[in-house]
């Protein structure tokens, strides 16, 4: 994370999340690093599909045809997150920490991690061992950094 503070700083870019699943773990992160409030902008916990919709402009029909786990809602959350953040990079999360909740079809760990460095956006879905629903978010927040450092560098 200090890495990642650190060049965000010599880059001069700005950071910003919306999480679901994570329940603030990414912000909690982050904001626990020295000199991250010059980088880091907000963090949003968007944990209801209602919180998704009113703060974030989900449209309700992304939600019921896909489902708040989903790569569309993942991509909808990032653009309503960067409309709001005004942030250069900017981070979303939705997914299914378990240890219920998943389905054969959308599994517990099943979890999407938006990004947008600029004007490139992409979603990638990772399918993590349901080894707990505290492995599943810690291994959710490793692998959003690894992707802001990818993203980034």
């Amino acid at each position: 994370m200090k890495r990642i503070v650190k060049l965000l700083k010599k880059k001069k870019l700005k950071f910003a999340v919306a999480e679901s699943c994570t329940g603030g773990l990414v912000s909690s992160s982050m904001t626990a690093i020295n000199g991250s409030s010059k980088v880091f902008t907000m963090g949003l916990v968007t944990y209801s599909n209602r919180s998704k919709m009113d703060i974030l402009n989900v449209p309700k029909n992304i939600i019921q045809k896909y489902g708040a786990v989903s790569s569309q809602c993942c991509l909808s959350m990032l653009k309503g997150l960067a409309k709001i953040s005004k942030s250069k990079i900017c981070i979303s999360i939705t997914g299914i920490a378990g240890p219920r909740g998943g389905t054969k079809k959308k599994p517990v760990g099943l979890v999407y991690i938006g990004i947008k460095n600029g004007t490139k956006i992409s979603t990638n879905e990772f399918k993590f061992k349901n080894k707990g629903r505290i492995f599943i978010q810690k291994t959710t927040v490793k692998k959003t950094f690894d992707l802001v450092l990818k993203s980034i560098n």
